[in-house]
């Protein structure tokens, strides 16, 4: 069942991929957008996360930390998913999918099949980002999670395609609250 605003985040433990812990926790009192995606060497992924990338700094100085999931090993996210020796913010490496299981992310053919990915797949060429390396289910819908400093669910989003990802004028809104 999806999760629904105002509810509490789930919490959760994870480990980064370097093999740092990573839980819902160390985020208490702060505002954090949690961040789902597919596996490493998605292309739309990989054009969003960067997209994110850009953006750290901002969110950073409105008092919102970003955490990054992705349903692959580590050696896969540093292999597909950094842009250098280190990302600017964490990223789980959950080839179990245990906190996909814990948020209720989804699975969706249709949404794999969807027309709008493609302005996704050519803006990922465009870029030269991902591969097709599918490590965990390729119909796999990334969610995003906007947690208060109460670790309640400010906002919620899950896609519908596998290029969806919660759009960033609702993050600029979190980020003013």
């Amino acid at each position: 069942m999806r999760l629904a605003i105002g509810t509490p985040a789930p919490a959760f433990r994870g480990t980064t991929w370097d093999g740092q812990p990573v839980a819902l926790s160390d985020y208490q009192g702060k505002k954090l957008w949690l961040a789902f995606f597919r596996y490493a060497s998605c292309p739309l992924c990989n054009v969003r996360v960067r997209a994110i990338y850009r953006k750290v700094d901002e969110l950073s100085a409105a008092g919102v930390s970003v955490v990054a999931v992705f349903q692959s090993p580590g050696e896969k996210v540093r292999e597909y998913v950094l842009e250098g020796d280190e990302p600017p913010m964490p990223i789980i490496a959950d080839p179990a999918m245990k906190l996909y299981e814990q948020y209720a992310l989804e699975r969706s053919v249709m949404g794999f099949l969807n027309p709008r990915n493609l302005g996704g797949l050519l803006e990922a060429r465009a870029q030269k980002v991902g591969g097709m390396s599918p490590d965990g289910p390729m119909d796999r819908i990334p969610g995003d999670f906007l947690i208060g400093p109460d670790g309640k669910l400010v906002d919620v989003f899950y896609g519908s395609a596998i290029g969806d990802h919660i759009p960033f004028e609702r993050v600029d809104a979190f980020m003013a609250r």
